[in-house]
């Protein structure tokens, strides 16, 4: 099955359309199988294309910018990072019958992270832990800086403040309101980053770090990375990390107390501005946001 419509302006994308498209512009591929991806993705249709293929077609306009990042960036950042990324290999072209660009990258297989996923929960803490070092090491010059093309991440949290606010609203009756504003309104007075950026993720969510054996062995979806403030890469101990582990993952970074307020900062914000728009939408996403804003919200340390 296509997935599921989440915006209005989407584009119709379905098996056919993909097997037209990859035929027609990389006929090495003809005839490979092809398969529907049911993952929990707002940007992207995916595909498995073969055993080894998989296909990525951006579901609405003006969504490509991450493939150029990912054809000159995945090359430098995968050989010093210790989980694997995905790898690009060929870049597809817009068509009458599809209008924007879209690409193809080597299979990574595994399942989106979960507390049921993981047979060690300390260890993938550890794991998560020395990918955010790792990235974090490598040489930021003419990096990506936080813009629109990455929503933003590694910027102040300041500019979300009026949405944050209005999402706060939207959701009141379905979360505590109150705790959830003071969550937010202690992110917005931590200090801001004030030392020389550093790369990030920027999107460290279930769906984005693949489990294995029940073993971290991936991370995926580098759209939201970028050079700034590495603090919304803490955002995996809201996510997806059991909460016992969750000292244990912040210890191995050796973050301070502002980048850990700001980082479950975004969390937070990402929880209520996501929650309302795919609540219908997409299920799968909108239970990930909810546990995110349910996760949040009974951490101790807030």
């Amino acid at each position: 099955m296509p997935p599921a419509r989440m915006h209005d302006d989407q584009f119709d994308i379905d098996e056919h359309l993909v097997r037209t498209l990859v035929d027609s512009q990389f006929p090495e591929w003809a005839g490979f199988p092809l398969t529907h991806v049911d993952a929990p993705s707002t940007v992207n249709a995916i595909y498995r294309l073969g055993d080894d293929l998989s296909v990525r077609l951006p579901i609405r306009p003006g969504q490509t910018a991450q493939f150029e990042k990912d054809r000159r960036w995945l090359p430098r950042l995968g050989p010093r990072l210790p989980l694997a990324i995905p790898e690009p290999l060929a870049a597809g072209q817009p068509t009458e019958g599809y209008p924007s660009e879209w690409a193809v990258y080597r299979w990574l297989p595994g399942e989106p992270a979960t507390h049921a996923s993981l047979d060690n929960p300390a260890e993938a803490a550890d794991a998560l832990a020395a990918f955010v070092l790792a990235i974090q090491a490598i040489d930021t010059t003419d990096g990506p800086t936080p813009g629109p093309a990455n929503y933003s991440r590694g910027a102040p949290l300041a500019p979300r403040d009026a949405s944050a606010r209005t999402n706060l609203e939207a959701l009141r009756g379905v979360i505590d309101v109150e705790a959830a504003t003071a969550v937010w309104e202690d992110a917005l007075a931590a200090p801001e980053w004030d030392v020389a950026p550093v790369w990030f993720h920027g999107d460290l969510m279930p769906g984005n770090v693949l489990v294995d054996g029940g073993r971290l062995s991936a991370v995926i979806d580098f759209g939201a990375a970028g050079v700034g403030d590495p603090a919304c890469d803490t955002i995996a101990a809201w996510t997806f990390l059991p909460a016992e582990v969750r000292p244990r993952f912040r210890a191995a970074l050796g973050v301070d107390d502002a980048t850990w307020r700001r980082g479950r900062g975004w969390a937070l914000w990402i929880a209520l501005v996501g929650l309302p728009y795919y609540r219908d939408t997409n299920p799968g996403f909108a239970a990930v946001l909810q546990r995110t804003l349910d996760t949040v919200l009974a951490d101790e340390d807030r």
